[in-house]
């Protein structure tokens, strides 16, 4: 009985670490999905540095009291439920969630917690529709190199249309 009350004591304490080292947590009911599938999503989640985790619900909402996120309580975290722990991109694992259930769609995001903020299955999806960082940047340095790379062409065109006129 002790070894039992121990391994779910260090199991707890390994999902508190988890928990407050991560950004982001996000809860998915993953009922429904084959072995597969599931292998398929933990592969897809290695690559963007997330960890795909099925812990007791009972033990989850333990960790949680302990860190102060009380909204994962009872009501909430019921059923087949596993959480996906971001620790870079705050944002990776509801982009990557949502990715994976538009073509699994017996999956279903539930809730998360977002850089110690609780968010609900709507906020958790709107999160998910923002780009990755890397697109972001992207966009920005597109943005920013636009208008010197126009001003760059004028300049040509200056240049060129002077040395037609004088030539």
């Amino acid at each position: 009985m002790r070894k039992a009350i121990e391994v779910k004591s260090q199991v707890v304490t390994e999902i508190v670490e988890k928990l407050q080292k991560s950004s982001a947590a996000v809860v998915v009911d993953y009922k429904g999905l084959t072995v597969e599938e599931v292998t398929e999503l933990r592969k897809k989640m290695r690559e963007a540095g997330v960890e795909y985790k099925v812990y007791k619900n009972t033990l989850v909402r333990r960790a949680a009291k302990e860190v102060g996120i009380e909204q994962f309580n009872d009501e909430l975290l019921v059923g087949t439920n596993a959480i996906a722990f971001g620790y870079e991109d705050p944002v990776a694992p509801a982009r990557i969630l949502k990715e994976f259930m538009d073509s699994h769609p017996k999956m279903q995001l539930k809730m998360g917690v977002i850089e110690g903020e609780f968010y609900n299955e709507s906020q958790i999806v709107e999160f998910a529709n923002i780009p990755s960082r890397e697109v972001l940047l992207a966009k920005l340095l597109g943005s920013l190199k636009a208008p010197i790379s126009n001003f760059a062409y004028l300049i040509d065109a200056i240049a060129k249309k002077q040395e037609e006129q004088e030539a």
